[in-house]
């Protein structure tokens, strides 16, 4: 359970939705602290908790039948806000008394909605407006003490409250773009009905967690794995801050990096953060491994297995530790069971390390985070664009944007192309729009004409998606200009390439990686 004392907390009680993490990010934009916790957590824990408000997501679920979720009903009796959403809203009708039935006509998509002007939940909000739909039951009856406070055409309570009791009900979901002024309904929520204080920033933690570490680290040995990734470079760098020279970063570079990445680790973290960095140049142990190797999930096991051998040796060279570093956010420990221990979540995260370092504890202290969080707490503690803006990039690296077997060749070409490709994204601007850019090295092979002789070389093939989480994505609209000077510069000054394609796939179908 979060013991993040420092701040005001409000709980969001998980029941399965689709959008339940985005009603988390939601209220954290609104600088109020949150946690999703399973909606089946003990009512003594939800006590423990003290939150200054609760919100009950939405849910597949249908609550009139048997086995649904429930929730303990002296939750309702805490004196603490309630705000319940789609099945969290139908939730609260169900449990106090009121009625809920399957619908006639199912609401999905955006909806034409009436607020009532006098509710503190719609305060400042246009009286119509759109909002966003997706259930199949309704309340046809809300509880005796509750007012019906918004409608649409088919939805007779579309939301409702008893504003005594601070409990509140919206069918619809505040937490989307799609309904118009929704995060005014949740900033009233947060702010006039839970008095929330809005302290929850990106400086405080940091404070309060450099505060927190230094009296558990002092003169405590701490090791970590440093990727030169988002988020081992900020968990490393914030317990930097709290453990100074009792930290010590092993960086494995297996030679699948893109261009500069490595020396840029070296630079950052090594000379600029004097931290005691220990840098192992393993890339011919890795190649070796890889040689012949065409099937891309072979080659990922093949790395995960090298890269625990390699950092072996180094942890045993270190000795014993008693803390070992790791880079958990907090979506990691949502999707892993919303709460469940965290050395089952390390063990995961980590591939494998915790087996062959001789440590008494994990430590997480990114594990309350969400990326854009993670990516605020770099900048607060100094790390440069370029590392805290870092784009997602996969474990094995560039082996697996390379298709076949991996070479050195193949690996200069790869770094060369997609040191342009990133180059002139950035020159045109457009490195803040795009998710993720990077070039591909194909199996496919086509015949060129450069000068007067013939050439025959793997296809190079771009791709950039535009996207807000990953699980989807759209191919980026970049700007022919853009991409025929890409294309030139790769043409004139990278060896070994004669054609260059744009993936114009979405996810799905597609992923956004080609291995």
């Amino acid at each position: 359970m979060q013991k993040n004392k420092g701040h005001q907390k409000v709980l969001i009680l998980d029941f399965g939705g689709q959008y339940n993490q985005l009603i988390a990010r939601r209220v954290r934009e609104q600088k109020v602290y949150c946690d999703l916790l399973p909606y089946d957590i003990s009512f003594e824990k939800i006590k423990e908790y003290a939150p200054i408000g609760i919100i009950f997501t939405g849910g597949p679920n249908s609550v009139y039948e048997e086995g649904a979720p429930r929730v303990d009903e002296r939750v309702f009796e805490l004196g603490v806000p309630v705000l319940g959403i789609c099945y969290g809203c139908q939730l609260i009708a169900h449990e106090l008394g009121g009625k809920v039935m399957h619908a006639d006509t199912r609401e999905y998509g955006k909806c034409e909605i009436e607020y009532s002007k006098d509710s503190l939940l719609f305060k400042d909000v246009s009286s119509r407006n759109v909002c966003w739909m997706s259930h199949t039951d309704y309340v046809s009856e809300v509880p005796a003490g509750f007012r019906i406070t918004a409608t649409t055409k088919t939805c007779p309570a579309a939301a409702f409250e008893n504003s005594d009791k601070k409990i509140y009900g919206v069918q619809f979901h505040t937490e989307v773009h799609h309904t118009a002024e929704g995060e005014k309904i949740l900033h009233n929520f947060l702010f006039d009905v839970c008095k929330a204080d809005g302290d929850w920033t990106m400086s405080n933690f940091v404070a309060q967690q450099v505060e927190n570490l230094r009296e558990k680290l002092e003169g405590k040995k701490v090791l970590c794995a440093l990727s030169g990734g988002v988020d081992s470079a900020v968990a490393a760098a914030l317990i930097h801050r709290a453990a100074g020279d009792n930290l010590t970063c092993v960086f494995v570079d297996h030679g699948l990096l893109r261009k500069g990445e490595a020396e840029e680790v070296v630079s950052v973290f090594g000379e600029k953060l004097k931290m005691n960095l220990i840098k192992i140049d393993a890339k011919e142990r890795f190649l070796s491994r890889l040689a012949g190797v065409s099937e891309p999930e072979k080659k990922r096991k093949i790395i995960g297995e090298e890269f625990i051998k390699v950092f072996e040796v180094e942890a045993k060279k270190i000795g014993a530790v008693d803390f070992l570093v790791q880079g958990t956010i907090y979506p990691d420990v949502i999707e892993s069971g919303k709460g469940v221990s965290a050395v089952i979540k390390s063990h995961h995260n980590v591939g494998g390390l915790p087996s062959v370092v001789d440590f008494k504890e994990i430590i997480e202290p990114l594990r309350d985070l969400f990326k854009d969080e993670v990516r605020k707490v770099g900048t607060e503690l100094g790390l440069p664009d370029t590392v805290v803006r870092r784009q997602p990039f996969p474990g094995p690296g560039l082996a697996i944007r390379i298709m076949g077997e991996v070479t050195e060749q193949k690996l200069k070409t790869l770094r060369d192309a997609d040191f342009i490709l990133r180059e002139e994204i950035a020159k045109a601007g457009l490195d803040k729009e795009i998710w993720q850019y990077f070039a591909v090295i194909t199996s496919t092979s086509t015949v060129g004409v450069m000068g007067d002789s013939r050439t025959y070389e793997p296809v190079i093939a771009l791709r950039a998606v535009t996207s807000v989480d990953a699980m989807t994505a759209d191919w980026a609209k970049i700007p022919y200009e853009v991409l025929e000077k890409i294309s030139s510069r790769i043409i004139n000054e990278v060896d070994h390439a004669n054609r260059i394609v744009y993936d114009i796939t979405s996810k799905p179908p597609a992923t956004i990686e080609w291995e």
